[in-house]
């Protein structure tokens, strides 16, 4: 039996496809460092903003600096192809390989690939080397951004072996592989299926493509494809299959997905396989009903997340994705807004098996309330953002999580007009992607440019940058009267909250400051989403932001460089009041109890009021083993007003629930000179 397995595993390598990860041991040097003997050995995901850029420094380093790593080519590897494959470089790269030019890439937040058949030395060490810049270029997306731009080689690097024929890695970078769902219900699911093949030898008689949808336990469909014989270069196949009775992706539901696999033959020997995620569902919006999931209404109830983690910056192992996913997940989220680029292929499959669905978007970002501007009308610019949305839509097509494809944030209209443009834009995403809607973040009222998407949606901020929370009610309904054909979402909305702010009396702080209590945060979403809940044409709403996030030029709440409007804190330990807000107002299958301000534990004034987030029936509160009564929630909220507490230390705690009794506690202490 093991020898067996063992031919079998030759076989498999000797006629099919190989990827292998190259992502130790890299020599890294900054651009300036010109001597041989510079340099440090770092692994990747890597990013050399780790430390400046998280510090708040203005003048984080924003230039050049090379990678490079020693890559051994077998032997018998010569015959087959060889490709290497990035996942993700920030922002403009130059690949060499043994010294030859592969070729440049500019865009940060997509993957690329380049062949190296023809440059490698078979049987030696090969020297790689990547040349990285993150420096400001106007031609290339995005332009500025409060977030911030981290250098480095970010993402995974492949190196892929395949046979001369293959089902091909060079349609930028993505499977080559796309599956458009035409028709589906629950009676029948009717997909179209394009494969692009890469011949570097005329194809022989009796060359087969197959595809064959499969679920955990049998073959659901199938259909084969003949190859012209002495086909040869770059060419696209395509077919139909039907499946009756699909099992639907009904979203954190139900994310069942078929297994697409494509299979390449010659012979009845198979040559090159790709698997592809097959989620089947239909999704659209109506202006004034909301969102629709396989015929049944569904409220995207979503955040913003950035690709950012304390320490890490934008290089993030798997298991950090792992835990932002866990997070959305135990918050009760069903959507998300992937701000403001693409993100890693890791966390799309992520979104596709937790049953996310997700707006995706290119990093064409406007200046919002900063200067400058997000657009430039000059052709290189105009080419490269093509470029990106081409990457984006090319490499994420088959997973089930993507709904919409994004195609700009908070745009203006001074200087060059960016409509034309976006116009261009949503053109080429239909173009590109038939069976999926375009949508656009804004922050403005243009009626030209707002009007150009299929969704449109508004970043708004009142209650923190200006205004009451509750406003945004009064707003949508205004908008709503006015543009009634619009389909309408809020994109942002959010507040700054430190988990070491407290104060005892509720009011509004300024966004500018330096005092961003967690209290005024949490309110700030209590009315916020209290307005937009109520409104069944807004479609969904997206918290900005799930997470805490580096914008080096902050200066603002408790930690320069860090933007705080994050639910949970930049390193994932905090789970601020207001995500327990949102878990409990989300979350109806598991019972939630929170008591608020657990961390305001240095009390000055003996009279307070206590706060609980619940979403079970009925609530008791206890002061030093004094009952303060029961009391219902209203929506989630449970108030307690002028509760007294006794100087030194007081025990505070919570239950709910008679059969399955949840609890909470915390100690508060009062000076005893009060």
């Amino acid at each position: 039996m093991l020898i067996l397995l063992q031919i079998c595993a030759l076989k498999l390598f000797a006629t099919g496809r190989s990827d292998i990860l190259l992502n130790n041991d890299w020599k890294f040097v900054f651009n300036y460092q010109v001597e041989k003997t510079a340099g440090k050995r770092v692994n990747l995901p890597h990013t050399w903003n780790s430390r400046d850029a998280l510090e708040g420094q203005l003048d984080y380093y924003r230039g050049a600096a090379i990678y490079q790593k020693k890559l051994a080519v077998k032997k018998e590897w010569k015959g087959k192809r060889l490709f290497i494959k990035f996942d993700g470089v920030n922002s403009v790269s130059n690949v060499f390989i043994n010294g030859q030019h592969l070729g440049e890439h500019r865009g940060g937040y997509t993957a690329f690939i380049y062949e190296i058949t023809n440059q490698v030395n078979y049987g030696q060490e090969n020297e790689l080397m990547v040349r990285v810049s993150n420096a400001l270029n106007l031609d290339i997306m995005p332009l500025l951004g409060d977030f911030n731009f981290y250098g480095g080689i970010f993402r995974d690097v492949h190196l892929l072996l395949t046979e001369q024929n293959c089902i091909s890695p060079l349609d930028y970078a993505s499977s080559g592989v796309y599956l458009t769902q035409r028709e589906i219900n629950k009676e029948k699911a009717t997909i179209s299926a394009k494969i692009m093949l890469d011949f570097s030898k005329q194809a022989p008689m009796n060359t087969k493509v197959r595809i064959q949808i499969k679920d955990d336990r049998q073959l659901i469909a199938t259909k084969e494809m003949t190859v012209k014989k002495g086909a040869e270069g770059s060419f696209y196949e395509q077919t139909e299959l039907l499946i009756v009775e699909p099992h639907l992706w009904n979203g954190r539901k139900d994310p069942f997905m078929y297994t697409a696999e494509v299979s390449l033959l010659a012979d009845g020997e198979f040559i090159d396989q790709i698997k592809q995620p097959l989620g089947l569902r239909s999704f659209y919006i109506d202006a004034d009903k909301g969102a629709v999931l396989n015929g049944e209404p569904i409220k995207l109830q979503g955040v913003c997340r950035h690709e950012d983690h304390m320490g890490f910056g934008n290089a993030l192992a798997p298991w950090q994705h792992e835990e932002d996913m866990a997070i959305i997940s135990d918050m009760g989220a069903n959507a998300i807004r992937l701000s403001h680029y693409p993100q890693s292929p890791y966390f799309y499959e992520l979104l596709d098996k937790e049953g996310i669905l997700a707006w995706s978007e290119i990093p064409f970002v406007g200046p919002g309330g900063y200067n400058f501007e997000g657009f430039i009308n000059q052709a290189s610019f105009r080419e490269n953002g093509k470029q990106q949305l081409i990457e984006m839509i090319r490499q994420n097509y088959n997973h089930p999580s993507v709904v919409m494809w994004g195609l700009y944030n908070e745009l203006t209209m001074h200087g060059d007009s960016p409509t034309p443009y976006v116009k261009e834009l949503n053109a080429l995403a239909h173009q590109e992607d038939p069976s999926r809607s375009t949508v656009s973040a804004n922050h403005i009222d243009d009626e030209e440019l707002t009007g150009v998407t299929d969704f449109n949606a508004w970043n708004k901020y009142y209650g923190w940058y200006g205004g009451e929370p509750r406003e945004i009610g009064a707003w949508a309904d205004a908008l709503h009267a006015q543009r009634p054909q619009l389909k309408l979402a809020i994109s942002e909305y959010g507040a700054g909250g430190s988990v070491r702010h407290h104060e005892n009396k509720l009011k509004k702080t300024i966004a500018t400051s330096y005092w961003h209590p967690e209290a005024w945060q949490a309110y700030y979403h209590e009315e916020n989403w209290r307005a937009i809940s109520e409104r069944t044409f807004i479609w969904g709403s997206f918290i900005w932001n799930l997470f805490d996030f580096g914008a080096a030029h902050r200066r603002e709440g408790d930690t320069d460089g860090i933007n705080d409007k994050g639910l949970v804190t930049y390193d994932r330990k905090i789970k601020k009041d207001a995500w327990w807000f949102y878990k409990a107002s989300w979350r109806k299958d598991v019972p939630v109890l929170h008591l608020n301000d657990k961390r305001y534990v240095a009390r000055t004034e003996a009279s307070t009021t206590v706060k609980v987030y619940t979403n079970e029936l009925e609530v008791e509160l206890w002061v030093n083993g004094v009952s303060q009564g029961k009391k219902k929630p209203q929506g989630v909220v449970v108030l307690w007003h002028d509760v007294q507490l006794t100087p030194g230390n007081n025990d505070v705690w919570v239950k709910a629930g008679e059969q399955q009794a949840v609890t909470d506690r915390c100690t508060w202490y009062l000076s005893a000179s009060i």
